[in-house]
């Protein structure tokens, strides 16, 4: 970090550093705040389960499958039948969202992950 420059305007202090500088300094502050809520028991996915999801895969299938479910136990779990729930894993439906919440709810994720 460079120096910093200390300045006065209106009776009131300000400090002037470079945008690199000032850029660190929230990047370090946002991973700051990463870092209390993951060890304030957040969970977080392996780069696995967040490439399989932007690479296009339905993220029921991945987070199923990263839960260690069968599509079987999921459906059972959710209070769904089990070719209701391959149906919305393949797209061919897209799910109320009561079954949608009953899914997300089974494989421990927020609704917006799944939907």
């Amino acid at each position: 970090m460079t120096a910093v420059q200390r300045i006065t305007i209106e009776g009131k202090g300000y400090v002037l550093l470079p945008e690199d500088d000032y850029q660190d300094l929230v990047d370090a502050s946002e991973a700051s705040a990463i870092k209390a809520r993951i060890d304030a028991g957040e969970e977080t996915w392996p780069s696995e389960v967040v490439n399989a999801i932007i690479d296009g895969e339905n993220a029921i299938r991945v987070f199923r499958k990263y839960r260690g479910l069968t599509i079987e136990e999921l459906a059972a779990k959710a209070g769904l039948s089990q070719p209701f729930v391959s149906q919305i894993e393949t797209g061919k439906k897209e799910g109320s969202i009561a079954a949608l919440k009953a899914i997300a709810r089974v494989l421990g994720v927020d609704l917006d992950d799944i939907a």
